[in-house]
């Protein structure tokens, strides 16, 4: 099964940042990662490889499974460890696995990104019915991006935090489109969104297709 299986994200983020780390620890599954662990995160295809790959990684290191998800089209995983090369061994093993390297992965595309200033006191609420992370304060400012494939967002995600002050309300990494939400001043959210972006487009892999 391993050697069908097509990576379609796989990144290894170093010095996790802490909102992002708090995030984590309240959503995942697993070993909860603490700021400055390095993290390797992939979503491959077809959705049941993830059990093999994981599989190997763990074997090859002393990397933690953090998540493991098989979703309607694609599996998803994290792994942790506070050991930078720990995780360089993890995501070896799997490249190894598959017989190919990182650019096979896909690079992402960034699909939008929106800035909402002031938000009202109703849809504040409303985007609190659903967050997992910080809960938005009327009259702060919100900022969204959306990218494909969706892991990818969880590197945008570290890169904005490590940019600017800001709060993680929700990072959606697994689907078809990865979205993540985050809220500060203006001027912050602004840094943090360009951060992001600039971590999408500069992330090399192969045409989806």
């Amino acid at each position: 099964m391993a050697a069908a299986a097509r990576i379609r994200a796989l990144m290894q983020i170093d010095r996790l940042q802490p909102k992002f780390a708090a995030y984590n620890g309240a959503t995942v599954q697993g070993s909860i990662p603490l700021a400055g662990d390095t993290v390797l995160i992939g979503e491959f295809s077809p959705g049941n490889a993830v059990f093999s790959i994981v599989d190997a990684a763990l074997k090859a290191s002393r990397a933690e499974a953090t998540s493991q998800i098989v979703e309607r089209e694609f599996g998803f995983f994290i792994l942790r460890s506070p050991s930078n090369a720990e995780i360089s061994a993890a995501r070896d093993a799997i490249l190894g696995s598959l017989g190919t390297d990182l650019l096979d992965r896909i690079k992402p595309t960034l699909e939008s990104t929106q800035i909402i200033t002031s938000v009202e006191p109703y849809q504040a609420q409303l985007l609190n019915k659903w967050s997992k992370g910080s809960l938005v304060i009327p009259g702060r400012s919100l900022g969204i991006v959306e990218c494909a494939p969706a892991a990818y967002i969880a590197l945008a995600a570290n890169e904005a935090e490590k940019s600017a002050e800001i709060d993680i309300v929700e990072v959606r990494a697994v689907g078809r489109y990865g979205r993540l939400f985050f809220a500060g001043s203006e001027a912050s959210v602004e840094t943090a969104i360009a951060a992001s972006v600039a971590a999408i487009e500069e992330t090399e892999g192969r045409r989806a297709g």
